[in-house]
């Protein structure tokens, strides 16, 4: 792991070397800020403390939050600061509807359930293009330090976002050239002793026509988990170039590495109910140091260009390619090898290796027009968008020796030399959408409409054999919502969403079937006239998806049939008073299995709570009792899950604390944050396997803005 700590050496280098050339340059000259109008997606400027006045990816177009028929949350880079958020889940984690960390304290990938269902496959975004994962370990990430904010729609988005989970998306909307000088820089380190740091700097011509901005975070160090490192580094150079008013270019590149270990997968007696000896430490590495490793090499290169002309037709073109590979080899557990006793508990194990191979080709082309008949103001939107995904795959499993967690012993796994997988994908997914959103005095109205061609072929290495699939599909949404004088909005809205699935059930050895699903959404979103910088929003849904797939988290899916999802989500965030910002959800579910084994019917999937809620205060004290003070804190709160398909077997609730105190002094800042303060030992979920949930956690990190 040498080279990243070159590169995070070489960061904290550039921190401070780029200090003092900003305090030169304050000294010298002023230079005020560059108003730009129009630049694609949103800044900080669109937010109320935690409250975002407007999203710009439920329509694909600018929509402010109470005009939008449809449940969607923002979590804006104030919020991610403030909480100290390392990863898109952590960052996630205080939203209504999404369930992150479902696989614990994982350093690998980003994991999510929206509504239910699992969502970091096909609903991962990156400013409105697809970054589109396998099962087979070729998943994306970014790290939140590059983003702006973060979107998150709930419920079916196929008809502007084509193949995608029924349950919503997040959409990742990254950091963008603001038209300023500016920089800033900061450091930080944790208890486990991985020490992070960030450096953000822009800038623009003396015309004010082209602007740069260069991002670079890097961490690395220990984790929870002995000889279990997090070692990562993202870069991401941009240019934008607007020669007037109507029109910009935007190229850019975002470039990561990470090096970690995998995860430990462990039984659910010695986590979730004590063995003879009690529980296996947290902190306990299951895997070999001589065999285990998760390294991920992952390139994104791209351009989004806008041109307003004079009769109000907008066109957009936004152009991505991205790579990654990834070499994942874990020895993980497998059940006890015997019922564990006092003395002796052996942890049956298995050799796994992954090494995918991704390439990700997307372009999205829009034409927008804003235009009027009669009383009517329409914004129409057509688009059309294709997607090349062409994954090489490679994995297998050997058995591995067992390991005694109570006098454990590291001495190696026998290699994988056998292959259950070595398969070539290429899929060719085209579609073509249209959309009309209509004000009419108070009512607003959105219809949507799509239509999507996927051909798939995949090519089984060893034998040459060619199995090919073709699918096609209409998805569609409508929704209307009514704004009320007092703040009130309520609306209702209907919506099909349609997934392509390429591979067969472990099972039964089928093709799987394509995934549909239709929901019907009612709900209110509330703007107190008294409190104008806060949203309250409750919405009701029914969600029913069929052919669904499900996953082990480790080798096998299988197609379980159809599943209803249905609850209530509430969430209320923004500015109570200018010293007081809140962010608060709850979410409660009635997920059942509808269709599929008849042993399973009417059971709730395993590892999905039906219930979470959370809360989260950031508290400035007036200046003249203890100037540049903030204090803030959280409750985080999960409902018991089921460990087995039969539902015999409970994972239970469990409730976190999180706390933090900055001080803040002109340009300067310092934080204190601690994630899980009273450090609950709690499993996180349970499918087949069981995992610990992230254990406390205190960063400190300093900061500097010029």
């Amino acid at each position: 792991m040498t080279d990243l700590r070159v590169l995070a050496g070489i960061l904290l280098a550039t921190t401070y070397l780029h200090a003092p050339q900003a305090l030169a340059q304050e000294q010298s000259q002023v230079l005020a800020p560059i108003q730009i109008e129009g630049e694609a997606g949103t800044g900080s400027a669109d937010f109320d403390g935690y409250k975002a006045k407007k999203d710009a990816s439920a329509a694909k177009s600018d929509q402010p939050l109470e005009k939008t028929p449809q449940a969607v949350s923002v979590v804006g880079s104030r919020q991610i600061e403030d909480q100290a958020a390392r990863t898109v889940v952590e960052a996630t984690r205080y939203s209504p509807g999404i369930r992150s960390e479902t696989f614990g304290n994982d350093t690998r990938n980003d994991w999510f359930l929206i509504r239910g269902f699992s969502s970091q496959v096909s609903s991962y975004f990156l400013d409105g293009l697809q970054l589109q994962s396998s099962d087979s370990f070729a998943t994306w990430k970014v790290n939140p330090y590059l983003l702006d904010r973060i979107d998150v729609l709930r419920g079916p988005s196929s008809a502007l976002y084509g193949a995608s989970n029924p349950g919503g998306l997040i959409n990742l909307v990254s950091k963008r050239p603001t038209f300023q000088n500016r920089g800033e820089t900061a450091i930080g380190v944790n208890e486990f002793g991985n020490l992070w740091t960030g450096l953000d700097v822009e800038g623009v011509n003396k015309d004010g026509t082209l602007a740069y901005r260069f991002i670079a975070t890097g961490n690395y160090g220990g984790t929870q988990v002995d000889y279990t490192d997090n070692d990562q580094f993202a870069i991401m150079p941009e240019l934008t170039w607007k020669p007037d008013e109507d029109t910009s270019l935007t190229v850019y590149a975002n470039v990561s590495k990470l090096k970690t270990r995998g995860q430990n997968f462990l039984p659910y007696v010695g986590t979730v109910v004590d063995a003879p000896f009690g529980k296996i430490p947290r902190d306990l590495f299951t895997s070999e140091p001589s065999v285990d490793r998760f390294e991920r090499s992952q390139q994104m290169i791209g351009y989004e260009f806008e041109h307003r002309f004079d009769n109000d037709v907008t066109i957009r073109q936004n152009l991505r390619y991205g790579h990654l590979d990834v070499d994942f080899r874990n020895v993980y557990g497998e059940g006890w090898v015997s019922p564990p006793t006092t003395t002796t508990a052996l942890l049956d194990r298995a050799n796994f290796l992954s090494k995918p191979d991704l390439g990700l080709f997307t372009v999205d082309n829009q034409v927008e027009w804003q235009t009027s008949t009669g009383p009517i103001d329409h914004t129409l939107l057509l688009g059309l968008d294709y997607k090349r995904f062409d994954l090489h795959d490679e994995s297998g499993f050997e058995d591995a020796p067992p390991l005694d967690v109570l006098n454990p012993v590291y001495s190696g796994a026998p290699p994988v030399t056998s292959r259950y997988d070595q398969s070539n994908t290429l899929q060719n997914q085209t579609g073509l959408y249209a959309q009309d959103t209509m004000q009419i005095d108070r009512w607003n109205f959105v219809f949507s409409g799509r239509y999507d061609d996927v051909q798939t072929k995949v090519t089984d290495r060893p034998t040459g054999v060619r199995t090919s699939y073709s699918a096609d599909a209409f998805s569609g949404r409508a929704g209307v919502i009514y704004n009320f004088d007092n703040g009130i909005s309520p609306y209702v809205s209907v919506s099909r969403s349609f997934l392509p699935l390429t591979g067969t059930d472990t099972a039964t050895g089928d093709a799987f079937k394509p995934e549909t699903a239709v929901q019907y959404e009612a709900g209110v979103k509330y703007q107190p006239t008294w409190l104008p910088d806060v949203m309250l929003t409750a919405s009701l849904f029914d969600l029913t998806r069929e052919n669904v797939v499900t996953s082990d988290g480790v080798l096998f899916n299988r197609q379980i049939g159809k599943v209803n999802s249905r609850g209530v989500e509430l969430e209320a965030v923004g500015q109570l008073t200018p010293d007081l910002k809140l962010t608060g959800a709850y979410t409660w579910y009635d997920l059942k299995i509808k269709e599929g084994n008849p042993a399973e019917i009417g059971k709730v999937t395993t590892g999905t709570p039906e219930q979470f809620a959370s809360l989260w205060l950031d508290y400035a004290i007036p200046s003249d009792r203890l100037p540049g003070i903030t204090i803030g804190g959280g409750v985080r709160y999960v409902g018991s899950s089921y460990a087995d398909a039969a539902n015999t077997q409970k994972v239970p609730d469990y409730a976190v604390v999180d706390a933090a105190i900055r001080y803040e002094k002109d340009n300067f800042k310092v934080a204190l944050n601690v994630s899980n303060l009273f450090d609950k030992a709690y499993v996180a979920s349970c499918n087949i396997t069981c995992f610990y949930g992230e254990s406390r956690e205190i960063s400190l990190t300093m900061g500097y803005k010029w």
